[in-house]
C-alpha cells in the first residue's frame, strides 16, 4: 500500500442483508435511515453517516460512493474501471459529467447498463488492479488503456497525457499494455494512443491541441520549452515551438485572464519580449481548438511557409 492509499479515508458499506444478519430488522433499518445514522449509497447499501461526512470533501464524493455501492452488489469478481477509475485516479476527461458509474467484472460476470452502472466483462489480472478509498479500482495505466479502447482516439489522448503528467503511470507501461490488449475491439486505437502520448502536455486542451496538429500532418512541435532573449535572459516557457522556424503557439483558457487581468497584461509583455527575439506567436483558446480545428492549423501552416517551411495543408 502506497503512502497516498494509506492516508487516503476508506469506504466501508453496510449491506442491507448483512445488517438482518446482525439482527436489525427492517423497519429499525429504516428509521437509522431516518434518524441519519446510516447514508444509503445504493440498493440496499449503506454507510455510516461518519463515513459520509469524511468523504463530503473528498472529489466526486457522491461518485466514489456510488461506485462503493457498484463493487458491494457485485464483489468480490469486480473493479471499478473506465470512467469512474479515472475520476477515482484524476485522471483527466474531457467528455463531459461522469454519470454512470463503470466497472469490470470477470469470471462470468453479466454486462451492460444497470441502475446506474455501466457494467462490462473483461479479463482483468491481479496486476491491472490497485486500491483507491479501500476499493478495488484499475491501475492509472489500465484505466488509459481502457479508455484508449473505448473513447474516440482524441479523448484517450487526453486521458494519457494526463496520467503521464501526473506520473500515475509510464510510458513503457501503457506500451506494454496496450501492446498486451492489441487483438481486443479498439486494441488499435489504444495502442495509437500509448505511442502518441505525451508526459509534458499539461492540460486536455494542449492534448487536444497536439491531435489536430498531428492530423493535419504538421511536423510535430516540442512541448513546454523555455525560451530565452539574445543576451540569455528567461523570458518564459511556451507551450508549442517548432525551433527551425522559430513559431510558437500558445494554448490558452479565455477565462484566466478574464479572471485576473495582471496575467493579460504579463502575456502582453512575454509576446513582445518573445516577437523581439525573432518569434512569432500564435495563440488559440478552448474554441478554436474544440471547434476550429481546421483554421487553427490552416494558420498555423500559413505562419510555418512565410518562415521557410516546406508542406500544404491540403496536400
Amino acid at each position: 500500500m502506497s503512502e497516498k492509499e494509506a492516508t487516503e479515508p476508506r469506504v466501508k458499506v453496510f449491506t442491507a442483508g448483512r445488517l438482518r444478519a446482525q439482527g436489525k430488522s427492517s423497519g429499525q433499518i429504516a428509521t437509522m435511515v431516518r434518524n441519519g445514522v446510516l447514508v444509503p449509497i445504493g440498493r440496499g447499501i449503506y454507510v455510516s453517516a461518519a463515513v459520509a461526512r469524511e468523504f463530503a470533501t473528498v472529489p466526486h464524493y457522491d461518485h466514489v460512493l456510488r461506485a462503493a455501492a457498484a463493487v458491494a452488489h457485485n464483489e468480490p469478481a469486480c473493479a471499478v474501471s473506465h470512467q469512474s477509475a479515472a475520476l477515482l485516479h484524476n485522471i483527466d476527461m474531457i467528455a463531459g459529467p461522469v454519470t454512470e458509474v463503470t466497472i469490470t467484472t470477470w469470471d462470468g460476470g453479466r454486462r451492460g447498463h444497470r441502475h446506474g452502472v455501466h457494467t462490462y466483462s473483461n479479463g482483468l489480472p491481479g496486476s491491472h488492479i490497485t486500491r483507491k478509498f479501500g476499493l478495488p479500482v484499475t491501475t492509472a495505466a489500465r484505466t488509459v488503456v481502457d479508455l484508449a479502447r473505448t473513447l474516440p482516439y482524441a479523448q484517450g489522448v487526453v486521458a494519457a497525457d494526463s496520467a503521464l503528467h501526473q506520473r500515475l503511470t509510464t510510458a513503457v507501461e501503457l506500451w506494454h499494455l496496450a501492446a498486451e490488449i492489441r487483438l481486443r475491439r479498439g486494441g488499435d486505437r489504444a495502442n495509437r494512443v500509448a505511442s502518441f502520448a505525451d508526459a509534458l502536455a499539461e492540460s486536455p486542451l494542449e492534448s487536444l491541441a497536439r491531435v489536430i496538429f498531428d492530423e493535419a500532418g504538421l511536423p510535430p512541435p516540442e512541448l513546454q520549452v523555455p525560451i530565452a532573449s539574445a543576451d540569455n535572459r528567461f523570458i518564459g516557457r511556451v507551450d508549442f515551438l517548432w525551433r527551425k522556424h522559430k513559431l510558437i503557439v500558445e494554448v490558452d483558457g479565455a477565462a484566466k485572464y478574464d479572471e485576473d487581468p495582471r496575467r493579460a497584461r504579463a502575456q502582453l509583455w512575454r509576446d513582445k519580449a518573445l516577437r523581439r527575439a525573432d518569434y512569432e506567436v500564435l495563440h488559440f483558446d478552448w474554441r478554436e481548438v474544440t471547434t476550429g480545428a481546421g483554421d487553427v492549423t490552416a494558420a498555423v501552416w500559413a505562419e510555418l511557409r512565410a518562415r521557410g517551411a516546406r508542406g500544404d495543408p491540403a496536400a
